[in-house]
């Protein structure tokens, strides 16, 4: 039989608290479109090179790959916004470098309705020659 055993890992590498949900929920949170990238219908993805001192302080955010409009600006500042759980490699201090991209995705349009009867305003008594179960009919108005 073969024992599993746990993986050491040499170098301890700093987690953002609360893991990858924490992470992507501060992302959403934080980021904001630039107004000029909104108004050009500028859309994708920005990639973000930085580095994790042991303190879990980022350090020198670059853009690796970028939009323009601000989109590579306002990623930076968020990047510069994260902070990691300290981490210790046997009293070694140790900087990481990692990178994250950041999407940036223009709302799209909803539309609701709502479906309101409406009544027709024509007399219909009993002399007017018509049924008294005559159909409803429905307009409907779309908000953008």
């Amino acid at each position: 039989m073969t024992e599993h055993h746990k993986k050491n890992q040499f170098i301890k590498v700093p987690r953002y608290p609360g893991g990858n949900p924490a992470f992507r929920e501060f992302i959403a949170e934080n980021l904001r479109y630039p107004a000029e990238a909104q108004n050009a219908g500028i859309e994708g993805s920005v990639v973000v090179e930085y580095d994790i001192s042991d303190n879990g302080v980022v350090e020198n955010p670059r853009v690796l790959k970028g939009l323009g409009h601000g989109c590579d600006e306002e990623a930076i500042r968020v990047v510069g916004l994260l902070r990691f759980e300290k981490v210790r490699n046997r009293g070694v201090r140790v900087k990481i470098t990692t990178k994250t991209t950041l999407h940036f995705r223009l709302p799209k349009a909803v539309v609701n309705y709502a479906l309101s009867p409406k009544k027709n305003t024509h007399n219909q008594g009993p002399g007017s020659g018509q049924k008294a179960n005559t159909p409803v009919v429905y307009s409907y108005t779309i908000k953008f």
